[in-house]
């Protein structure tokens, strides 16, 4: 039986996940960072919590044995991906790197893209006084000196320090057009901030920000390190039958 390991905490990462505990030759461990009190977690062994930086990732793929590694965190996720990719190549096992597309602006769109959450904070005062702000709970220090009204969504309670006038939604996704449309006129928002996440969850507060017309400041993904990368569960699943001289297992 093979060891495959998971880097997840993702919606691909748990259809991965899925996918692969079908397979009897095939033993699946999912780590999750920890970060999410609730996580939804994938069928198979689970573990939480780092591994103690790369060279811990490294004697832990040695010691178990593991055949190959899927990297399906969040694409904002970078210190963890740079970990795996240092950590695989120490312990001589392959990894894919497996990350949904980013969005992209369509027609009707306003969108102000930035590297980094500080220089969405400095764009803001010139766009609007009411702010729904959806880049995660940490980080939001980059905020807090700006005296706007914010709405922050979040899956968990967001760390201090926050902006002095801000509201809370715990919520996770999906959400509906029709759902981030009441939200957005309910608490009559002048402008959307949020990462380049990517995927189908959490993309309705775009649709419905274009229907508004309203500007999104769109935070763009630190670049991928070099390594082999795919962006769907199946091109996942196709690699690992290959490297794994598995033959197409997945059905």
């Amino acid at each position: 039986m093979t060891r495959v390991l998971i880097l997840g905490g993702t919606s691909e990462g748990r259809k991965l996940a899925e996918r692969l505990d079908e397979q009897a030759d095939l033993h699946v461990t999912s780590s999750l960072a920890g970060r999410v009190r609730k996580p939804q977690l994938p069928p198979g062994e689970v573990r939480v919590g780092g591994f103690g930086g790369p060279d811990g990732l490294a004697d832990w793929l040695r010691r178990e044995r593991v055949g190959a590694v899927v990297d399906a965190t969040h694409p904002f996720a970078r210190t963890i991906t740079d970990n795996a990719v240092a950590a695989a190549e120490q312990a001589g096992c392959p990894l894919l790197v497996l990350r949904r597309p980013a969005w992209q602006p369509g027609i009707g769109d306003d969108w102000r893209s930035v590297p980094s959450l500080a220089e969405a904070a400095a764009l803001l005062p010139e766009l609007g006084e009411r702010i729904f702000l959806t880049t995660g709970r940490q980080g939001l220090a980059h905020f807090a000196a700006l005296d706007l009204r914010f709405l922050v969504r979040t899956v968990d309670p967001p760390e201090p320090p926050l902006p002095r006038r801000t509201e809370v939604l715990l919520a996770r996704g999906p959400f509906t057009v029709h759902d981030e449309l009441a939200l957005l006129r309910e608490h009559d928002i002048d402008v959307v901030v949020t990462k380049n996440s990517g995927g189908a969850m959490t993309s309705a507060k775009l649709t419905a920000a274009r229907e508004l017309r309203l500007p999104v400041v769109m935070v763009q993904r630190p670049p991928q390190p070099p390594a082999p990368s795919a962006e769907t569960v199946a091109d996942a699943i196709a690699w690992l039958d290959s490297v794994l001289c598995r033959g197409n297992h997945a059905g």
